[in-house]
């Protein structure tokens, strides 16, 4: 039997991180959440996730810090990292690619997007 891919939300809001998880719960996935960097940064260590969906702006550590960090880590290295943030300026993106993240998406972002993105991914 396979095994699920586990699917890391991290996302300090509530409302957008239900939302998230509402909208990936049709994904044949096992789904863990995070309210803050550090959370998030501690989570994907212990679960390994395959895909982290990693807010840009959260308390504890930013999201680039928990992306580098992720990234630096030769065990962590391989966790496929989609930056999500509301400021879809270049600089976010660029900083994002400089530290390592695979995928950038703009909040609000469409569901059918980010099912499709997942799909691609996993």
């Amino acid at each position: 039997m396979k095994k699920k891919p586990k699917i890391l939300i991290a996302e300090d809001e509530d409302a957008l991180r239900l939302l998230t998880r509402e909208t990936l719960a049709s994904q044949d996935a096992e789904l863990f959440e995070a309210s803050d960097g550090l959370e998030a940064l501690e989570i994907a260590r212990r679960e390994m996730p395959e895909l982290l969906l990693l807010d840009v702006a959260m308390p504890g550590l930013t999201g680039f810090e928990v992306c580098e960090k992720l990234k630096s880590d030769p065990d962590t290295a391989g966790i496929v990292i989609v930056m999500l943030t509301a400021h879809g300026q270049g600089s976010d993106r660029a900083r994002a690619v400089a530290v390592g993240a695979d995928h950038f998406m703009t909040k609000p972002f469409s569901p059918v997007q980010l099912i499709r993105l997942v799909g691609q991914i996993l």
